[in-house]
């Protein structure tokens, strides 16, 4: 009996000592930059009651935690400076060093914010050049939450050397070093971001309860019960197969291509609209292997002809075969599968293309714009979107686990609420690559982020700073509509708000791939705008921007704010590109585009008598767009008509 309660004594004394172990967040490390000009919120957890003593620059705060461990004070106010140490007391005692006050600024978004400085342009002497020791960064571990969390997993801040920013955020720390030299105070950066994700994952359950579209999904997650949520997702997805998932892909067995057969009956498969990724078209959360079977006709005479097969990307990889042949394969989710047919694998009448995906995570499937699918047999385009045969013959399990996409906040709950209320002088966001398809909705939604981060920090308007998307996969031909060129809009819409402001990337794109290495003028251009809209600098931020319009005869003028010391035509060309010009048909024609002063530019075009409305840039990829103003900052992708774009509908 002594042995049992000299026992229970011993577990007591050790669970009240572990409880009262006091600890600050996880956001407040050694090495940490403080806001200056405010007071700065310090918390964390001890036991129920303990009293807390902090100590900072000569300061004495004392507290005591609540019913619940929690317990918090408010730094002093201090002016840039540093290095400081902090001390927090209870029943033990934690000291932080080389603190200090400087600016600190929020980076979020999807991959082209996660992207590195090791991955960017010119990565070898950015790194070895980095010794800013008032540069710091705090990289927010990756934490998907049905709940709004109190704490983070992990991370610390880290000092800038040519150790630590090989795996800095790219854009994050090029905004970080403009800003620290043209200001000469320490800078801080809190990187929270994750790719491929959507805006709606990054806002706080009260605001996302209150869209038309998204509220469903968030009720949806907050009665899941996630212990089973891989069970569950398994047994939806069973019933796409009549109950049980395929494990073996029985189109391709010891090499040969069963699926790619001419005589193959497939009238049993499913159909599936194509260009699209699968995930979009009744089949979520699929990872694995799929088959895709359409066929077209020739007449003896483009079966003759030089053939090119085009099928636009696919994600991941692929083998595609015609009439049997294997014409091709690409292991790589981002590449413009183009294949050139060699002579009498085409023939006269029906022909039948069998293509063999293979996704590994994410997206999967043919997907890209409509246009970019199609057979080239001589002069003539055969059009290949539309229902193609659809066959998924080999499931991932491993896919099945929630995602950062898989229901609205889930991001917000795991990477966003553990941070509040730390002092942050404003927010710095790059994404929209995974919203493109909703572009209209991202009008509302991109907005309610920015709003519901002011509410939840309850700093007031911050300042919120963007990066517009990208130039991005192939330049058409011909004017078109586009869903990027929708995202942009939306994106330009935000600056409705107060203290916001839009850094391009219009012109640093890459056709061919989703993250521009040029992270440089990325991260410039959005200090730009901290510079003039956060710290009222008196220099041009922003490119030129479109104000109004008035037609005269066969032409437009075309009126821009933000000109700076004037428009400027940049480039080879000697003309302005990426205009284009309708008439009340709404078909639209590429412009000759004239600047007649330095806030105006006529545009007019032979094909179009009676204009009504101009678009500038708008294109997923606009290529070489040359219109700037004279300090060098792109002009702004717009257009004066709002009839129905291609997103308008999609939810």
């Amino acid at each position: 009996m002594r042995r049992r309660i000299l026992l229970l004594t011993v577990v007591f004394f050790m669970a009240v000592s572990v409880q009262a172990e006091v600890k600050p967040a996880r956001i407040f490390s050694s090495n940490m930059v403080l806001q200056q000009g405010m007071e700065n919120p310090l918390w964390g957890w001890a036991s129920k009651g303990e009293r807390i003593t902090v100590s900072f620059a000569g300061e004495i705060l004392k507290t005591k935690a609540d019913k619940n461990g929690r317990w918090k004070v408010n730094l002093p106010k201090m002016e840039y400076g540093g290095p400081y140490s902090l001390t927090i007391k209870g029943g033990n005692e934690v000291t932080l060093d080389n603190i200090l006050i400087g600016e600190v600024w929020v980076c979020s978004g999807q991959s082209n914010m996660e992207w590195v400085v090791a991955n960017s342009n010119n990565s070898a002497n950015e790194i070895s050049e980095a010794n800013y020791p008032n540069l710091r960064m705090f990289t927010v571990p990756k934490k998907v939450s049905q709940h709004p969390l109190d704490d983070l997993d992990g991370g610390e801040w880290e000092v800038c050397s040519p150790e630590t920013v090989p795996h800095f955020s790219a854009v994050g720390y090029f905004f970080a070093r403009h800003l620290m030299n043209q200001l000469d105070v320490p800078v801080g950066m809190i990187h929270t971001s994750w790719g491929g994700t959507v805006a709606e994952t990054w806002i706080s359950p009260e605001n996302i309860e209150k869209d038309p579209d998204l509220a469903a999904a968030l009720s949806e997650l907050k009665q899941l019960d996630l212990e089973n949520f891989k069970q569950q997702k398994l047994a939806e997805i069973a019933q796409l197969f009549g109950g049980e998932l395929p494990k073996k892909d029985e189109g391709l067995v010891d090499g040969k291509a069963i699926y790619a057969a001419t005589n193959l009956d497939d009238a049993s498969w499913a159909s599936i609209q194509t260009p699209a990724l699968w995930e979009s078209k009744g089949y979520p959360e699929i990872d694995g292997t799929a088959w895709y079977r359409t066929s077209f006709t020739l007449t003896a005479e483009q079966a003759q002809n030089q053939a090119v097969l085009h099928l636009a990307k696919i994600d991941d990889n692929d083998q595609t075969w015609v009439n049997g042949k294997l014409v091709g394969k690409t292991n790589a989710y981002n590449e413009d599968r183009v294949y050139p047919l060699e002579n009498g694998i085409l023939k006269e009448g029906k022909n039948v293309l069998a293509v063999r995906v293979v996704d590994n995570a994410g997206g999967g499937g043919i997907y890209g714009d409509e246009s970019q699918l199609f057979l080239q047999v001589g002069d003539d385009r055969i059009v290949l979107a539309g229902e193609w045969k659809f066959k998924l013959t080999e499931v991932s399990v491993g896919s099945m686990a929630i995602g950062p996409n898989s229901y609205p906040t889930l991001l917000y709950n795991g990477m966003i609420k553990p941070l509040l209320p730390y002092g942050i002088k404003g927010a710095i966001w790059y994404q929209g690559e995974s919203n493109a398809g909703r572009a209209y909705q991202y009008r509302r939604v991109f907005q309610t982020l920015i709003q519901d981060w002011r509410q939840q920090w309850n700093l007031g308007d911050f300042p919120f700073f963007w990066v517009q998307l990208a130039n991005f996969m192939q330049p058409k031909d011909q004017p078109g509509e586009s869903a990027w060129a929708e995202l942009r809009e939306a994106q330009t819409m935000a600056l409705e708000l107060p203290h916001t402001g839009q850094a391009l990337a219009i012109d640093i794109g890459e056709a061919n791939d989703i993250h521009p290495r040029n992270k440089q003028d990325v991260g410039k251009r959005l200090a730009l705008n901290a510079l003039k809209v956060t710290y009222g600098k008196d220099i041009v931020h922003s490119g030129p921007i479109y104000e109004s319009m008035e037609v005269d005869g066969n032409k437009i003028r075309i009126h821009f704010s933000e000109t700076g010391s004037g428009l400027m035509l940049k480039d080879k060309y000697g003309y302005l590109k990426a205009f284009a010009i309708a008439g009340a048909d709404k078909k639209f024609h590429w412009a000759k585009g004239e600047i007649v002063d330095d806030n105006t530019v006529v545009v007019y075009s032979d094909e179009v008598d009676q204009p009504v409305a101009v678009r500038f840039g708008w294109a997923d990829n606009p290529d070489d767009l040359n219109l700037y103003n004279k300090e060098g900052l792109p002009a702004t992708p717009f257009r004066t008509d709002d009839w129905k774009g291609v997103t308008a509908d999609a939810k």
